[in-house]
């Protein structure tokens, strides 16, 4: 057990560096490359970004040895504790120091996310989901992302940030189901799942989430982008799970509104982070000099 709470903890320090090297990339990004493939394809020829990426490979690498030694009920609340690398890290980076409300912010958001995982541990239900619930699933997925963007698009700085970061996690959340429909294909042999759509929709979801997650970075500190994608996306994994396959809570309606009080605790510390001028500064010196940037900091 021991060696999957360290595996745990290494995961999330991996996945934190990846994060604050990804941002840090992204940042320097002009405002014109958001949401454009362009973006992607000037970020995989920095240095910075393509070590951010392969930290994030080492740390799935150290979820999977973590996962198999312990159920995903330890290990998924260990994992964000990247949070509480990740801000810190990009603080010191940028010589800048966290004050109270900022620990305050990081603190509400992990302990939330915790909380609310820990409490919200589905049991498995059918692999099977009816045309009508993928339907009624992508829709909702697709309509929220869009509604996520569209407000994006009206504010600018952390909130911006936070917006894309929110349609970000929504996409990875579906992505998730959609990896567990193509992963039960394999049962049914190679001919099933390239035969599926639901495996060319994962892989469109995956460079979507992939393109959304750095469009958020660029668009906003990290304090604002990872705490948000933290929290939608396995809300969404767990809310289309409970929906399509039958999953349920363990416990209940107490485990329901357990996770319920970690979601606002959670949402509060989201709103604590973006509002920090701490952080705001934190951004303005990453984008000094960006073509587009935000606060005056060109």
């Amino acid at each position: 057990m021991w060696a999957a709470v360290v595996a745990s903890l290494a995961a999330a320090a991996c996945f934190a560096l990846a994060g604050v090297l990804q941002q840090r990339a992204a940042a320097r990004r002009p405002d014109a490359e958001s949401l454009s493939p362009a973006l992607l394809r000037q970020l995989v020829r920095q240095r910075m970004w393509l070590g951010g990426i392969g930290l994030a490979v080492l740390a799935y690498g150290f979820q999977a040895l973590a996962l198999a030694r312990a159920p995903l009920s330890l290990v998924q609340p260990l994992i964000v504790c990247e949070l509480v690398f990740a801000i810190p890290l990009a603080a010191r980076l940028a010589r800048t120091r966290l004050g109270p409300r900022e620990w305050a912010g990081t603190a509400a958001v992990t302990c939330g996310l915790a909380a609310a995982l820990l409490a919200a541990r589905p049991q498995e239900g059918s692999t099977a989901a009816s045309p009508g619930g993928w339907l009624l699933t992508l829709g909702a997925v697709g309509g929220l992302t869009a509604a996520a963007l569209a407000a994006g698009r009206a504010v600018t700085g952390p909130p911006k940030a936070s917006l894309i970061a929110l349609a970000a996690g929504v996409v990875m959340g579906s992505q998730s189901v959609l990896l567990a429909a193509t992963v039960h294909r394999f049962d049914e042999g190679a001919a099933a799942v390239f035969t599926s759509w639901q495996t060319y929709l994962l892989v469109a979801a995956s460079l979507g989430g992939l393109l959304l997650i750095q469009s958020a970075f660029q668009a906003g500190p990290l304090a604002a982008s990872m705490p948000v994608i933290d929290a939608a996306e396995p809300a969404v994994a767990i809310t289309a799970g409970i929906w399509l396959f039958g999953e349920s809570l363990r416990g209940g309606w107490l485990a329901g509104g357990v996770a319920g009080c970690g979601a606002v605790v959670t949402l509060v510390g989201i709103v604590v982070l973006d509002t920090s001028p701490v952080l705001r500064a934190v951004y303005g010196r990453q984008t000094a000099g960006r073509r587009g940037a935000p606060y005056g900091t060109r």
